[in-house]
């Protein structure tokens, strides 16, 4: 097992080397193991896929700092991958909230976490410009203080709030760079213009999630416009909840079981995570 600042190392890598890499959002153990079985070079958890796995909706505040963490702990525990983590907003509003987050994923083995713009405030959905980067500032303070390389993703979060302005979305991302963020994430750009001039304004790695909605593009599309890493989000964790539900409803509905054709075989889980866990 690598140790966290291998990892850190490691994980660090992947965005200096050419082209761009995927990394797969697990919400268990269980999808962790699966996904490092297929050769992916690392993980990102995702708090929808948790709280969703937890049968509770996703927003700021209805997971708190140690569930989350706790999650990730245990992705974190099933493979020897690097973790990075969804770390929403940070926990709290203050800059030292947002420090203390960065330090807790590093204690729970994170070799890398986001923090985002977002209040989780429906009257207020983002930060004020100011307060969105002295958060950022404090987390990448946090993140220099450790003794790895810590990787902190800031997000601008305007588009997934209904604020489609691309200008002070570039603008927050620009101040979040300077403030000392390693990677840059705007999710929910709406269309491959926007994320070229999201890549062409900045000077670090640009995370973009697929999945999530339009456009649509292939890691080769990414790629060409600059785009350095890319995440799915919650959209595993949904698609797996797309699969039982249409297998539930076949069940209801229709009274058959074709479903269990398309299932992964019983020798092949259990094959793959033999051992996981034993004492």
């Amino acid at each position: 097992m690598p140790s966290q600042f291998e990892k850190a190392q490691a994980f660090r890598s992947l965005h200096q080397r050419p082209g761009a890499f995927v990394i797969p959002n697990p919400w268990d153990a269980g999808t962790a193991r699966l996904l490092a079985s297929l050769g992916f070079e690392a993980l990102a958890t995702t708090s929808a896929g948790c709280a969703f796995g937890l049968g509770r909706p996703d927003g700021e505040g209805v997971l708190g700092r140690d569930e989350i963490l706790a999650n990730a702990g245990v992705i974190v525990a099933a493979t020897d991958l690097p973790v990075s983590a969804d770390l929403e907003g940070g926990f709290g509003d203050e800059p030292e909230a947002c420090a203390q987050t960065i330090r807790a994923a590093a204690a729970a083995g994170l070799v890398g976490g986001s923090i985002e713009d977002a209040t989780g405030r429906p009257e207020t959905p983002i930060h004020g410009f100011e307060a969105a980067v002295a958060r950022v500032r404090a987390a990448a303070e946090a993140a220099r203080s450790l003794p790895f390389a810590f990787t902190l993703t800031a997000r601008a979060e305007n588009f997934l709030h209904g604020r489609a302005d691309l200008a002070d979305t570039i603008r927050r991302l620009q101040a979040f760079q300077e403030a000392g963020a390693d990677v840059l994430y705007a999710p929910g750009l709406p269309s491959r213009e926007a994320i070229a001039a999201v890549v062409a304004a900045v000077d670090r790695p640009v995370n973009v999630v697929a999945g999530l909605r339009e456009p649509r593009c292939s890691v080769a599309e990414l790629a060409e416009l600059g785009v350095k890493r890319i995440s799915v989000g919650s959209s595993l964790a949904r698609a797996a909840f797309g699969a039982v539900r249409r297998a539930a409803v076949e069940m209801r509905d229709e009274g058959r079981f074709d479903f269990a054709e398309a299932a992964m075989p019983y020798s092949e889980l259990n094959g793959l995570f033999r051992g996981y866990g034993a004492a």
